[in-house]
């Protein structure tokens, strides 16, 4: 791939990151605790000629953003959550977008109080793509 293909596919996976893993990361109300949470997501996508990096931030979660999973799958317009099923703390979910964002995404997300681990898979512009999302509660928010 040459480096105009690279820099694409970086801000494709960081776009892909901002509409998906860190609104899915407030799915389970019953499961989890607002507070101030450390998410890590690491994409692998196969073909690329390098290793993406993982990516970290740091986010303030309030009661009112854990209490309604449906509405916390994704915040990006173009995107539709087409199945949602929550069993204790397990949730999966599929999700279809269009746009500059466009593709198809599933994943699988399993809560404890203070953490959690979210496995993703999609299908965008051509690609697939795997995203495995750790999140752990640091404390309460500053």
């Amino acid at each position: 791939m040459s480096r105009k293909g690279d820099v694409i596919m970086k801000k494709l996976v960081f776009a892909i990151l901002a509409a998906c893993a860190l609104p899915m990361s407030s799915f389970a109300a019953d499961t989890m605790h607002d507070g101030y949470w450390e998410i890590v997501s690491t994409m692998d996508m196969p073909g690329m000629p390098m290793k993406i990096p993982p990516t970290k931030v740091n986010h303030c979660y309030s009661k009112e953003d854990v209490k309604d999973q449906k509405k916390t799958v994704t915040t990006d317009k173009n995107c539709t959550v087409t199945d949602f099923k929550q069993s204790g703390n397990k949730v999966t979910w599929k999700m279809t977008c269009t746009g500059k964002n466009s593709g198809v995404f599933s994943g699988e997300t399993i809560f404890k109080r203070d953490s959690y681990e979210s496995n993703m898979k999609m299908q965008s512009q051509g690609r697939n793509m795997k995203m495995v999302v750790n999140a752990k509660r640091l404390g309460d928010c500053p």
